[in-house]
């Protein structure tokens, strides 16, 4: 959890102001950009609904970035599905 913190909360902070202080939902992010990087985050529709506070359309966001080399991976799944949990 240090290293996803040390690493990735800075660039999640600017640009998702808006998630410090929502802890659960702040870590749901930063291990987004932890697996995928904050380039991904910049340029997402993912990060729009972040910041206009669309929690329902956050989690379906997340739910389309689970492939791997054109397939549905169960790990990024199972990943993404965990951040969903963390948004409530």
């Amino acid at each position: 959890l240090f290293e996803l913190q040390t690493k990735c909360a800075p660039s999640v902070m600017r640009l998702c102001p808006g998630l410090v202080g929502h802890e659960a939902r702040f870590n749901a992010i930063v291990d987004f950009v932890y697996n995928l990087g904050a380039g991904r985050l910049q340029t997402s529709t993912l990060r729009r609904k972040v910041n206009s506070e669309d929690w329902t359309g956050v989690r379906q966001q997340l739910m389309r970035w689970v492939r791997g080399g054109g397939e549905v991976l169960s790990g990024l799944q199972a990943r993404r599905q965990a951040e969903c949990d963390l948004i409530g």
